[in-house]
């Protein structure tokens, strides 16, 4: 019986070998192609964060001269916190919105999969086309008092939230029906029994049980606000303009990533090293930001 165990053991290990050289072999050409276009470009960008743009395709290395200048931005800096405003506002307001809905749903309520359909679809839309649909609709509204979403700020700010909201709630409300439907019947019965009312079964038990569906969302919804490009691009393109004394141009409704292309392409070639400078401190930024997130949200799910 020994020597027929070690015999099979024996035949599948080599029967194992060719098969593990195969799936290597099925790597090879998606990490070649995540090497060329993720892995070759992101240090080819940190290198030319660190080198002064002659020409379009001629850079000399300069040192942390980029990044100098790149701090000391006034554009830069303002983008920063008009994105750090933005990402916090649509966070709340995403979340706490898409989370309603999605508890509304559950709640068997007649046509509740053709709600569903209706709040995902804006999210099929690409982000260019919602621009310019908002746009229209805003310039619409507010023209019957006499102004547009181009000259107050404070329209700008709104405009990209109702924009942001009304694309991505649709999404994280499928994220958060997928955790409701998953908590344990038999808790929510337990809950009933022992006298809990409806809010407190949902404070109690319900949200405690859907954190990893929190998790997903809020870190979903931070990256994309911080990421915030083509919205931005085609709602406001950066406009009110401020004109500061020292002749700079501040784009009032500008955030990080729009900031770092008008940078990029600007009249300046010398520039577009400033702008790989800040690319770099925006990819610090958002990954340090959505670690942090992680990490808070899943230590609530431990707790829980």
């Amino acid at each position: 019986m020994k020597l027929k165990r070690d015999a099979a053991a024996l035949n599948s290990k080599l029967l194992r070998r060719p098969i593990q050289k195969c799936f290597i072999l099925f790597l090879i050409p998606t990490f070649g192609a995540f090497i060329i276009g993720f892995i070759y470009p992101f240090l080819q960008g940190i290198y030319l964060s660190f080198c002064k743009f002659i020409t379009t395709r001629n850079a000399t290395f300069i040192g942390i001269d980029n990044y100098k200048t790149a701090l000391t931005d006034s554009t830069f800096l303002h983008a920063f916190w008009y994105t750090a405003l933005f990402a916090i506002v649509s966070l709340l307001l995403i979340n706490i919105l898409a989370f309603a809905i999605a508890y509304a749903l559950t709640r068997e309520i007649k046509g509740s999969n053709l709600f569903r359909t209706v709040f995902f679809m804006p999210n099929l839309i690409g982000g260019i086309v919602l621009g310019y649909i908002w746009s229209m609709i805003f310039d619409g509204v507010l023209s019957r008092y006499n102004t547009s979403i181009l000259l107050e700020s404070k329209y700008g700010f709104w405009g990209l939230i109702i924009l942001m909201c009304w694309q991505q709630i649709g999404y994280m409300m499928i994220i958060y029906i997928a955790g409701i439907q998953s908590v344990p019947e038999d808790m929510i019965e337990a809950a009933r029994i022992d006298g809990a009312s409806g809010w407190q079964t949902l404070i109690k038990v319900v949200i405690p049980s859907v954190m990893p569906s929190i998790t997903i969302c809020t870190f979903l919804t931070l990256t994309n606000s911080f990421k915030l490009f083509d919205q931005n691009l085609a709602l406001t393109g950066g406009s009110p303009f401020e004109f500061k004394s020292d002749g700079t141009i501040i784009k009032t409704t500008e955030m990080l990533a729009l900031n770092i292309y008008n940078t990029f392409y600007g009249s300046n070639t010398a520039a577009r090293g400033t702008a790989q400078a800040k690319a770099v401190i925006f990819f610090v930024l958002v990954a340090t930001i959505s670690i942090i997130q992680l990490r808070a949200t899943r230590n609530k799910e431990v707790q829980q």
